[in-house]
C-alpha cells in the first residue's frame, strides 16, 4: 500500500489526536495511532480506553489497496513537527515496514497489525441516544469558564468534572469544588432536549482545543458516554458516574450588598498583595466602605504583612470579609468584564461575583466561600 499525503494537514491531526494518549499506558499498543486508509482519506485514532479521538485527513493518491496499521505516535508527532510543507509518500509493505520520503529525505519505522488496536465493545443501548446540533463557541466558551473551578478530591469524583445540564433552550455548564463554584449558560443554540450528564477535565480540555477551529458539532449522548462529531473529528468520552450536587441550591437567592470594581486594578492588586499571604491559607482579608476597598494579607512565620487600597463602589456599611487569594486571582482572570460586581451579604456568607454586563446569550456566574476573619 502507498499513499501520498500533505505533511502539515496531517500533522495538525497527528498534534490533536496526541493529546488523549497517556504518558504511562497499561497496554504498550496504546502508545500508538492507529491508521485506516481508504480511497479518499486516512483515519487517525488514539486511545486511553476511557476517550477515544479519531481525525479524517484526505489523503492525494492511494495505490494498491487501503488497510489499517499501527505506528509510534511521539516519533511521528516529532517527526511531521519538523518536516517542511509538502506532499510526503507513505508506504507500508506486508511485513508493516513503514516508509515516509519526500524528495531528499527518507524515515523509516516499523508498524503493528492495526486489527491488534483494541477497539470498544459494542453495547447494546437500553434507549435512543439524544442527539443535538450546537455552535463549536458555545461548548468552548463554557469549559473556559467553568475548568479552572473543577475539584480535585477523589472522595468526591462527582465534583472531579463539569456537569453538562442541557436544557432545550441553552446550555449550562457548572464546576464545583465546594470552595468556589461556576454557572455559566448558553443559548447561543437551542439543542431542543433535556438532559444532563459530568464530563471530567480530560475529555473537556480535548474537546476545547481539537475542536476549536470547526463550526459545528454534533452531539450524540448515550447512557455512559458522549459522542461528538465534526467534519474533522469524531471524539467519544465516557461521563463520570454518580449525581452532581444541587448547583442552584448554594447559589444565595438574595445579596442585598454590591461592590463594583475594575477587575483589572483588582487583579494586580490581588497579585502584589498575594505575595504576602501565609501559603498555607493564602488568606487576604477585605475592609469595605462605600468608597473605597483595603486588602491586607500577612505572614506571621516570616513578619511580613502587604497592604492595598482601591477606589471602588459599595452600596453597603463597612463590611470585613477573607478570601482566598489564589482563588480570586482565577475568577478575576476568568470573567473578562472592564469592571466586575461582587454581591455579599455578610462575612459569612458566599460571594457572588458576576460580569457588569453579560454577553448576548449567555450568563456566568461565580461564587468563593469566604474565609473566617477575626479583625481587620
Amino acid at each position: 500500500m502507498k499513499f501520498q499525503i500533505h505533511s502539515k494537514s496531517l500533522y495538525n491531526a497527528l498534534s490533536a489526536v496526541s493529546k488523549v494518549i497517556n504518558s504511562k499506558n497499561a497496554m504498550t499498543i496504546l502508545n500508538n495511532f492507529l491508521f485506516e486508509v481508504d480511497n479518499d482519506s486516512v483515519k487517525i485514532t488514539a486511545s486511553d480506553l476511557e476517550n477515544i479521538l479519531t481525525a479524517r485527513v484526505k489523503i492525494e493518491k492511494l495505490e494498491g489497496e487501503g488497510g489499517k496499521f499501527c505506528v509510534d505516535a511521539r516519533r511521528c508527532v516529532e517527526l511531521f513537527k519538523e518536516l517542511p510543507e509538502l506532499n510526503v509518500d507513505f508506504s507500508v509493505d506486508d511485513n508493516l515496514a513503514i516508509t515516509i520520503e519526500y524528495p531528499g529525505d527518507k524515515f523509516n519505522f516499523v508498524g503493528i497489525n492495526g486489527n491488534e488496536y483494541p477497539t470498544p465493545k459494542q453495547e447494546a443501548q437500553e434507549i435512543e441516544p439524544l442527539v443535538f446540533d450546537c455552535p463549536v463557541e458555545q461548548l468552548v466558551l463554557g469549559i473556559d469558564n467553568t475548568l479552572f473551578a473543577v475539584g480535585t478530591d477523589d472522595l468526591r469524583p462527582q465534583m472531579m468534572g463539569i456537569l453538562f445540564d442541557i436544557k432545550p433552550e441553552s446550555i449550562t455548564f457548572v464546576a464545583t469544588d465546594t470552595r468556589k463554584l461556576v454557572r455559566y449558560t448558553n443559548s447561543m443554540s437551542a439543542p431542543g432536549i433535556t438532559a444532563s450528564c459530568i464530563i471530567p477535565v480530560k475529555p473537556a480540555t480535548i474537546i476545547k482545543n481539537a475542536f476549536a477551529k470547526e463550526e459545528k458539532v454534533k452531539v450524540s449522548l448515550d447512557t455512559k458516554s458522549a459522542t461528538i462529531e465534526s467534519e474533522t473529528f469524531t471524539f467519544n468520552c465516557r461521563f463520570i458516574k454518580g449525581v452532581f450536587p444541587d448547583y442552584n441550591r448554594v447559589i444565595p437567592a438574595n445579596n442585598p450588598h454590591s461592590l463594583t470594581i475594575d477587575r483589572h486594578s483588582m487583579l494586580n492588586a490581588l497579585r502584589r498583595v498575594g505575595v504576602f499571604v501565609d501559603p498555607g491559607h493564602g488568606l487576604v482579608k477585605f475592609r469595605i466602605t462605600p468608597e473605597s476597598l483595603e486588602m491586607k494579607a500577612q505572614d506571621n512565620n516570616f513578619c511580613t504583612s502587604g497592604r492595598v487600597e482601591l477606589p471602588c463602589s459599595f452600596t453597603g456599611n463597612e463590611m470585613i470579609i477573607g478570601f482566598s487569594a489564589p482563588y480570586l486571582i482565577e475568577i478575576c482572570n476568568t470573567l473578562s468584564t472592564e469592571n466586575i460586581v461582587i454581591k455579599l451579604s455578610d462575612p459569612s456568607r458566599p460571594g457572588v461575583f458576576v460580569p457588569e454586563e453579560n454577553d448576548d446569550d449567555s450568563d456566568l456566574l461565580m461564587l468563593l466561600m469566604p474565609m473566617t476573619v477575626s479583625n481587620f
